[in-house]
């Protein structure tokens, strides 16, 4: 149904639509099919990465689940990029517009074909965030699920990731380790299909997906693999179905106390900052009133209580042994930390679904809320007069809580990268890295490669690290990202020189550098932005998008 009650599909029973008709039923639809709701199962199934090349199966099943609560569903496919694999090439310029494609994408088949309700499927990083921008957009009954996390790899009985690859490099370049090693971990990090393992950016959005409401309970932490995300893929196709028969739409379900549930959830895992940037940009789409001051304001009430990879020791696969995501919320709704009475996917409340569900193994070691890795969240807002807009860290498993140091600038990563592995950056240094955000990039690319590398190189608890990009969840170190306003738009960040003494401090949220006002207004004068030579969607993307601190968007 529709927010009138009515089949959006029936405009298909008009006797002028015969010409219509005459094309759906090329595809095997019956006259009875026709009077029953048309479901579009949205597929980010592709071969160009682990994280979705088992989605066309998951895409299958969800198709089944609707046929048999009484739907005609219809299977279409959008992009995927690879995060992981373009990382810290020219390609990653390209994973945070991939967010857009794919939103843009399935509003546009939906739309087209008419169809009243959807169930959306994703893998990779943006494939999350996309698919509930347009699930926000079109406002359809829909349910998302996802593909799943990937098994951990393994070496000498030790759990591996696609970030033990990118710290080999360093530890490599340092010559830690022998290339024998480093093609051992490559070989042995990624087994199959699924999404990177820790609490990286996939983990992260599938769990804030699950606490907003909007997927079933246990999606976020079913493996890729596991039987149970075939059966969570029957279930969304069911779900749809009843979310049509109640009247129940996705702004019904994302409120604002439903995005303050997954900002809480993802503060108590430790999750990516992505998460920041995701969320701002969902709430954006849903007409939310949600800003960086929410996530500071409900960071300080919550524990990271996870043992997750970066900052940890487990992945996504123990937390699911041990009770997943369910038992987590459950904890935490327990402790008066989540809102119990928001509306879910499920047809019933927060509180009504985690009432069926056990709790957290006797035990188990992943979470643990006596013993906290932090007393509250690690995504901690920086601001000062690098950041007027506000600058996003991550603060977990770190010993050192600030630095003072010169600036070591760069205009691209690239150029950074080899001053690293060139040995030509010291204890103490800040490295910036600069016209790499949203406009400047453009496309804001992800620094899990020169952060993973700096890790490597033993210098993750020595040198500071800031830039107007962003970060890979798998990021860890001393390190900031998605200062506001960017470079390319004359943020203070393009106005730094080599040298300048840069302070990065978490305890009281400030990111500055010794430079005055009337310095800045005198070095602007003879700043003027770097020159773009774009076309095509980049181009398009740079005209469009907004600051990271409004979630990067381009509608």
């Amino acid at each position: 149904m529709n927010n009138h009650g009515k089949n959006r599909s029936s405009v298909f029973n008009d006797i002028n639509r015969a010409p219509n008709r005459a094309m759906i039923r090329a595809m095997g639809v019956k006259d009875e099919d026709f009077s029953n709701p048309f479901i579009g199962i949205a597929s980010t199934w592709s071969e160009v990465t682990p994280c979705n090349m088992h989605i066309d199966e998951l895409a299958r099943k969800a198709k089944e689940g609707a046929l048999e609560a009484g739907a005609t569903p219809f299977i279409f496919n959008t992009i995927t990029v690879s995060d992981g694999i373009s990382m810290g090439t020219e390609g990653m310029r390209f994973s945070l517009p991939s967010r857009e494609v794919i939103a843009d994408s399935i509003e546009t088949v939906v739309g087209a074909q008419n169809y009243d309700g959807v169930v959306a499927i994703g893998g990779c990083d943006k494939n999350m965030p996309g698919c509930m921008i347009a699930i926000g957009r079109l406002n359809l009954p829909a349910v998302f699920v996802y593909g799943g996390t990937i098994k951990a790899g393994k070496i000498d009985g030790k759990d591996i990731d696609i970030v033990s690859a990118f710290e080999a490099v360093g530890k490599y370049n340092n010559g830690d380790i022998d290339r024998e090693e480093l093609h051992k971990i490559e070989c042995n990090a990624c087994p199959g299909a699924g999404s990177c393992g820790g609490m990286y950016t996939a983990n992260t959005m599938a769990s804030a997906i699950e606490a907003m409401g909007m997927s079933l309970p246990g999606n976020s932490s079913n493996p890729a693999e596991d039987h149970e995300k075939i059966e969570d893929c029957i279930k969304a196709g069911k779900a749809v179905m009843n979310l049509l028969e109640k009247g129940i739409y996705p702004k019904d379900i994302m409120t604002k106390k439903a995005f303050e549930n997954a900002i809480t959830v993802v503060m108590a895992l430790g999750g990516s900052t992505n998460a920041v940037l995701h969320l701002l940009a969902l709430a954006h789409t849903v007409e939310v009133d949600l800003n960086l001051d929410d996530f500071e304001r409900i960071r300080k009430n919550v524990p990271h209580i996870a043992d997750l990879k970066p900052s940890g020791k487990y992945v996504m696969e123990e937390l699911s042994k041990v009770g997943g995501v369910p038992a987590v919320m459950k904890l935490l709704l327990d402790k008066g930390l989540l809102h119990g009475d928001c509306m879910t996917v499920t047809g019933k409340t927060l509180e009504e679904n985690l009432s069926e569900v056990s709790h957290l193994k006797e035990g188990q070691k992943v979470i643990s809320f006596e013993h906290p890795k932090r007393k509250t969240g690690p995504l901690v807002i920086l601001k000062g007069n690098l950041a007027p807009e506000g600058a996003l860290a991550k603060m977990s498993g770190l010993k050192i809580k600030k630095i003072t140091g010169p600036a070591r600038v760069f205009d691209s990563e690239k150029a950074a990268t080899d001053a690293v592995l060139n040995n030509k950056i010291n204890p103490g240094d800040v490295i910036v890295i600069r016209y790499v955000g949203p406009k400047g990039g453009p496309g804001m690319a992800e620094m899990l490669s020169i952060t993973a590398i700096v890790v490597g190189k033993g210098l993750g608890e020595e040198v500071g690290l800031i830039t107007d990009g962003r970060f890979s969840g798998g990021t860890h170190g001393l390190v900031v990202g998605h200062i506001s306003p960017e470079a390319q738009v004359g943020g203070p960040i393009a106005l730094i020189r080599e040298g300048d003494m840069i302070t990065i401090d978490s305890e009281i949220q400030e990111l500055s550098v010794n430079v005055s006002e009337k310095q800045f207004a005198e070095r602007l004068k003879d700043w003027s932005p770097p020159e773009q030579k774009l076309r095509g969607m980049l181009a398009k993307y740079a005209r469009l998008v907004s600051s990271a601190s409004e979630g990067a968007v381009t509608d």
